[in-house]
């Protein structure tokens, strides 16, 4: 059983909308969740899936959905890859949200704040203190904090400032026809779905620019190095999905059907932050690395090679 207390500030918003974003689960699942009885508002059984939430109501879930297989020591542990007197530079494991949705549900911050408790008064918001940026639930690699209050002003200015330069490895369905490109497509919230929708380029929405390079070609899945110039809300995941090359273990930037591809079992995105290269408040300029997890290491050695013509 989860349960979410809806914070007095927040606005009102539809049920589904909301379970879509602290649970990562497509709006059909959420909704199939919500006219099965799972979901109780305040103790009453709720099977609208158009409920609009208030400030203070208590949302509890009484049976979940299958959630990703991951090994619970991974959720417990904070895997440091630096430290200093003004940051910590740690490896997120997949399946680890960053900050509270409004549930119990572990978080790194709580992680981080066990390790170093004085983070607690850093940065603009009391349920993510010491958080520069963030990293999907279902995602995996490097995150920068900041352990003090100036340490924080100075990386929040370098992420305004687009002075962060990031990589990801991601692992998406298909043959990209080139060894390297640039999606430029605008990102704007689906009032439908929730889900962030891609837009042809010249259209409304928030500008946001990946590029990608080849690391390795697979029979039905290629493996490609991300750098992202803008960091926009599931911007990696919405832009391979727009040009038809959804991330593998994707469970809502995907599509139906994929012709002659096989979906690849993963409980969990192909999508890791491996490197992040940033200034640090003594003007040094370091990159730091988490390696590719062993279950994506591993399903990259269980794939098929294309075939030689």
């Amino acid at each position: 059983m989860q349960t979410w207390n809806i914070p007095e500030t927040t606005t009102r918003k539809r049920l589904d909308l909301f379970l879509v974003g602290v649970l990562g689960h497509s709006r059909a699942q959420i909704q199939k969740i919500i006219k099965d009885g799972m979901i109780h508002i305040n103790g009453e059984e709720i099977k609208k899936p158009h409920f609009f939430l208030s400030s203070g109501d208590k949302i509890t879930y009484k049976k979940g959905v299958t959630e990703p297989s991951l090994p619970k020591e991974t959720k417990k542990i904070l895997t440091i890859v630096y430290e200093d007197k003004n940051v910590l530079v740690v490896n997120k494991p997949a399946g680890l949200l960053i900050h509270t949705a409004g549930g119990k549900e572990q978080t790194l911050v709580d992680l981080v704040l066990k390790h170093t408790p004085s983070i607690r008064t850093v940065g603009e918001n009391p349920t993510r203190p010491g958080i520069v940026h963030r990293l999907d639930k279902l995602a995996s690699g490097v995150i920068i904090v900041a352990k003090t209050q100036s340490a924080f002003d100075f990386l929040k200015m370098q992420f305004a400032n687009r002075l962060v330069e990031k990589e990801y490895l991601v692992l998406v369905y298909g043959q990209l026809p080139k060894e390297a490109g640039t999606i430029r497509f605008p990102l704007s919230r689906s009032k439908k779905t929730g889900r962030m929708s891609a837009n042809p380029e010249g259209t409304t929405g928030k500008e946001a620019v990946t590029h990608y390079r080849v690391v390795s070609r697979f029979k039905t899945a290629t493996l490609v190095s991300v750098h992202i110039e803008t960091g926009r809300t599931h911007q990696i995941r919405a832009h391979f999905k727009a040009i038809d090359h959804p991330v593998v273990g994707d469970p809502l930037y995907k599509k139906r059907t994929m012709r002659h591809i096989r979906p690849i079992s993963l409980p969990r995105l192909f999508l890791h932050a491996h490197t992040l290269t940033i200034s640090l408040p003594d003007e040094q300029r370091k990159t730091f690395t988490a390696p590719l997890p062993d279950e994506l290491s591993q399903l990259l050695t269980t794939l098929p090679t294309p075939s030689l013509v």
